[in-house]
């Protein structure tokens, strides 16, 4: 059976670029795919923006698919990407799947720091790392990022990973999620039960918004630690 074309949004401070290991397995097992850099970050030219400028990218390059005959694809969110997932679906609904990897699954008119509210607290060692700066983004301690978001990654992909993260607009945890895709697109949560950026407790209430739940027991970017099983996941909703 043929593959769906899965399309990749990375999360808060991070780029298409970490997602190329993922992509190489998936080209492995002749899955297509294609990694969207949000604007400002990675290789992206583009000044950075918030939330709703971050959805319009992802649908804006679904479209684009769409003109070179890229229908229904896979749209698959990390961390913050999956609020920018939720919101592009509902602007592109042409979507066959949403999957959302340790990622928020927001509801409409819900914002990143709202829903983190809204759940009995627990805390996560990204609080320590991020760094508020004047310029209305933050950045992450080098020092405390590896611990953080890449636990259970061999130690040079993450000193590598944390070479290429870039500053994040603030903007974009505070602005309100707008649509609600998930009523009609089946969806799909992979919660990572080592996290230490998204509570895995928060992870499982966000997973209840959705159709199914895939559970790894890793850390908080499954795309570096646990690549294989990963790419399973993908891949057996792309062949669906």
């Amino acid at each position: 059976m043929s593959a769906k074309q899965v399309v990749l949004v990375h999360g808060a401070w991070h780029g298409a670029w970490c997602w190329s290991a993922l992509q190489a397995e998936l080209d492995r097992r002749g899955v297509p795919s294609i990694a969207v850099d949000l604007p400002g970050h990675g290789a992206s030219t583009a000044p950075l923006t918030d939330l709703h400028g971050d959805a319009r990218c992802v649908a804006d390059t679904l479209n684009v698919l769409r003109g070179r005959g890229v229908t229904n694809p896979v749209l698959v969110g990390h961390s913050y990407g999956g609020a920018v997932i939720s919101h592009a679906a509902s602007l592109h609904p042409e979507v066959a799947h949403l999957v959302y990897v340790a990622a928020f699954a927001l509801n409409d008119g819900e914002s990143v720091i709202g829903a983190l509210m809204s759940f009995p607290p627990a805390s996560v060692g990204l609080q320590a790392a991020m760094v508020d700066r004047d310029d209305g983004t933050s950045v992450l301690n080098p020092d405390l990022a590896g611990a953080v978001l890449y636990g259970n990654c061999q130690p040079v992909a993450a000193e590598a990973a944390i070479a290429r993260l870039s500053p994040q607009p603030t903007a974009t945890i505070t602005q309100a999620a707008q649509g609600s895709p998930r009523d009609t697109i089946p969806s799909t949560f992979v919660v990572c039960d080592r996290d230490d950026a998204v509570h895995p407790a928060h992870q499982r209430l966000m997973a209840e918004r959705c159709t199914n739940t895939v559970v790894l027991d890793t850390d908080h970017s499954p795309f570096l630690s646990m690549v294989s099983e990963t790419a399973d996941i993908l891949e057996a909703i792309a062949r669906s």
